[in-house]
């Protein structure tokens, strides 16, 4: 391997593995960092949209005063240490998008009326961006679930199927060869042997080539893959024992106890991996949201049902445990992606995120003012953008704002006529 300048496109290969690096300052060679210090500081801009099919309680969401200033509230509270790299956004919607459940197909879309017999969609915003950018990654874009819903839909309105399982992902990203071979080496992962083992000597390799701060970015790296396998294996582990016995029949509701923080946890895990590796730069994920009842104490009751809490101050205080360990587990990605440089930028700054849901108000199946947050990017964050409702612009208006990020030379998409008010490029 080269002493003098890595390839962006460098892999470590080993038996059956290709882990991509991270961009190193090694990677640029020292004349493209004078000459094009203007393209170098724009960088690698990603996008990243996630979903939380059965709501967010937007009482405990919403600040009452809008502007730079605004209250804490209960579910902002996990994120406060990130105040100044995220938006909160209330009053969007789309139009013309109605149905209840069914608006989840149009989350990305802004497509209206999926609730009748005759709807068909139209292309997601992941898909726009990647018939443009999808060519510069190994992978185009992912669409992930934890739910077995998919945000992402092609030019033709066609879902694309996403991907539920952390292990198929891990392969996606890590394995290279056959079916029967990734399996192969995910059970020598499961025995204890770090995929690191196979590429110890071209590790070595360019830990000698490269400087003090790209080895810092190097060992933040392994540590994070050496990390997700671990969880990858305790995942499998608990997969395999028999769950606890209670004394009482179950709700008939009630499938599965869910482990919703360790499912969370691996998808984010592997998300921000993706994007650290330049893997794929646009990534869509639909969260947890069924009927299960969570394994969080002080949960008794199915998700679903909590959410259809009409009102109940107790389903209300179950509903909340679920939707604050939602929060500190997006804040968790959130800080991840902030510690992570990437050049002079931080992963946090080089990816435009969408958090929210296409259900405003889940109880009511309500359409309209739905919680989003906006966060990373380069926009100026901190702040509360509260619109009117009967004044909103549309939640696409945000897309369009998004895929400027990415660099495309776009005014509009679907619904979405301009940028989003109020949400400036820093």
């Amino acid at each position: 391997m080269s002493s003098s300048v890595l390839n962006r496109r460098t892999f470590l290969r080993g038996t059956g593995v290709a882990m991509g690096l991270p961009l190193l300052d090694a990677m640029v060679p020292a004349t493209a960092r004078a000459a094009d210090a203007e393209l170098r500081d724009v960088g690698v801009r990603r996008m990243l949209a996630i979903c939380a099919p059965l709501g967010i309680h937007t009482p405990f969401l919403f600040p009452q005063k809008s502007g730079i200033d605004y209250e804490v509230t209960p579910y902002l509270e996990p994120l406060q240490e990130l105040r100044d790299r995220f938006t909160v956004i209330s009053g969007v919607h789309h139009p013309d998008v109605d149905g209840g459940h069914s608006a989840e197909q149009s989350f990305l879309t802004g497509a209206a009326h999926p609730g009748q017999p005759s709807f068909r969609n139209t292309i997601s915003v992941d898909q726009f961006a990647a018939e443009r950018i999808g060519h510069l990654t190994r992978v185009p874009s992912l669409a992930l679930s934890a739910n077995n819903s998919g945000l992402s839909y092609t030019r033709a309105g066609v879902r694309i199927p996403p991907e539920t399982r952390p292990s198929r992902l891990f392969a996606q990203l890590f394995l290279e060869g056959s079916a029967s071979e990734k399996q192969a080496q995910l059970r020598r992962i499961q025995d204890g042997q770090s995929i690191m083992d196979l590429v110890r000597e071209q590790t070595a390799q360019v830990t000698r080539a490269i400087g003090h701060e790209d080895q810092r970015t190097l060992q933040q790296y392994f540590s994070s893959v050496r990390e997700l396998e671990q969880r990858l294996i305790s995942a499998e582990q608990w997969a395999h024992r028999a769950k606890p016995k209670v004394d009482r029949e179950p709700p008939t509701d009630i499938e599965d106890r869910a482990d919703f923080t360790g499912r969370m946890e691996l998808m984010y895990d592997l998300i921000f991996l993706a994007f650290q590796t330049d893997s794929t730069r646009l990534i869509t994920f639909c969260g947890a949201g069924g009927n299960e009842v969570v394994s969080l104490a002080g949960v008794d009751d199915g998700w679903h049902n909590l959410s259809h809490h009409g009102k109940d101050p107790e389903k209300i205080d179950q509903l909340s445990i679920i939707e604050r360990e939602e929060m500190r587990l997006f804040a968790a990605l959130l800080q991840k992606l902030r510690d992570a440089q990437e050049g002079p930028h931080s992963l946090l700054d080089q990816t435009a995120i969408v958090m929210g849901s296409n259900l405003g108000n889940a109880s009511s199946h309500s359409n309209v003012n739905l919680p989003i947050i906006a966060a990373g990017g380069r926009f100026g964050h901190g702040q509360h953008l509260a619109f009117e409702p009967a004044k909103a612009p549309p939640l696409c208006n945000l897309f369009v704002s998004c895929l400027q990020h990415l660099g495309l030379d776009v005014d509009t998409f679907s619904s979405g006529a301009s940028t989003l008010t109020g949400l400036a490029v820093s």
